[in-house]
């Protein structure tokens, strides 16, 4: 069994999202620590980029500050070495093509898995251009997570059916952000997905902000992924987050495991 399908081994799994160098690396290492404390049963470290067109205002301003601060690529890596170190819970990294292609995607796909990564995200990767990274990341023993997004159905059954680790299930079109209400028939999307890989686990993500939200998407799926929310605390607090952001995690973790 793969680390990634360990993460949904014990009942529904929260997947926190923290940008690497957002406040700055000694605090990003605390908070994946104290996240999985609380709870979480899968991290995913975003590495910053100056475009990152699939995120909504907060993780946007996330990227430009974790850059202005220093963070690069190579930092990013630093940081998933020391939480390795600490934590046997599986991490993933989400970043961008461009991201990897500069550092050399082989290169890349070698040096994540040889710190103990599991696997990697790249939401501006099309489906039909995926094995340019997939195959090397295979090769290196990481898992491409694929996203869906509520689109046609015959779409859905072909990603579904190459889909690696898990599947992040987008739960509104657009970017990633806090929304008020989730209209998306999530439970659709995820039956889709069983139907073509019936193995594959199933996290939702995009707009999820507080428990009520996280039990309701993780009662359609066996996951949920939230990003903004923690992004934003990270933003208020600075390097005193840590507490705050413990605190949410266990607060979401408890929601979703009543389901």
């Amino acid at each position: 069994m793969s680390n990634i399908k360990r993460a949904f081994e014990n009942g529904k799994a929260f997947i926190p999202f923290i940008t690497c160098g957002d406040p700055d690396a000694e605090t990003i290492e605390k908070l994946a620590l104290a996240m999985i404390g609380a709870g979480a049963d899968l991290i995913e470290l975003g590495i910053p980029f100056s475009d990152p067109t699939a995120e909504g205002v907060a993780i946007q301003e996330a990227n430009l500050r974790a850059l202005a601060g220093g963070m690069t690529t190579e930092g990013a890596f630093k940081i998933a070495e020391n939480i390795r170190k600490k934590t046997d819970v599986p991490i993933v990294f989400m970043t961008y093509a461009n991201v990897v292609f500069s550092y050399g995607i082989e290169r890349f796909c070698r040096h994540a898995a040889e710190i103990g990564l599991d696997g990697m995200i790249l939401p501006d990767v099309p489906f039909e251009e995926k094995e340019e990274f997939a195959a090397p990341a295979r090769e290196a023993g990481l898992a491409s997570v694929s996203l869906i997004a509520p689109t046609s159905h015959d779409r859905i059954k072909k990603i579904a059916a190459e889909a690696e680790g898990f599947v992040y299930c987008v739960s509104s079109l657009g970017v990633t952000g806090v929304r008020q209400k989730i209209t998306t028939d999530v439970s659709s999307m995820v039956s889709l997905v069983k139907c073509a890989n019936p193995d594959i686990p199933c996290a939702v993500g995009f707009g999820i902000s507080n428990p009520e939200q996280a039990a309701e998407m993780a009662a359609a799926s066996d996951g949920v992924i939230v990003g903004s929310a923690i992004v934003k605390m990270c933003k208020e607090y600075g390097q005193d987050a840590v507490p705050h952001v413990e605190s949410f995690v266990r607060e979401m973790k408890a929601a979703i495991s009543k389901v």
